[in-house]
């Protein structure tokens, strides 16, 4: 029975993984590339500074949104101590 659950939880980690490269991707893909496309058609018909408006809140709200999204939530901190116990005695019994 545990090996049905593991296989299981692997299957919802790489479902979530994947769901989550595809969230990313989309808000990518339409917070940048959108927004820019949109921003020239907006140039093309005149309206320059409300597609430079609309450019730097779609681009602005990308960076924000992928900040709080996927990079904010990453632990990329070293240890909050030195040396581990074990490692501290390991040192002391080395000549």
């Amino acid at each position: 029975m545990s090996e049905d659950g593991d296989e299981s939880k692997d299957n919802d980690e790489e479902w979530l993984f994947s769901r989550s490269a595809l969230l990313l991707a989309t808000v990518l893909i339409v917070g940048i590339a959108g927004t820019g496309v949109l921003r020239r058609l907006l140039g093309e018909a005149g309206l320059n500074d409300l597609g430079v408006v609309v450019w730097t809140l779609g681009y602005g709200g990308t960076v924000v949104v992928v900040w709080f999204g996927w990079i904010r939530p990453l632990d990329i901190g070293g240890p909050s101590r030195g040396l581990t116990d074990v490692e501290e005695n390991e040192e002391e019994t080395q000549p």
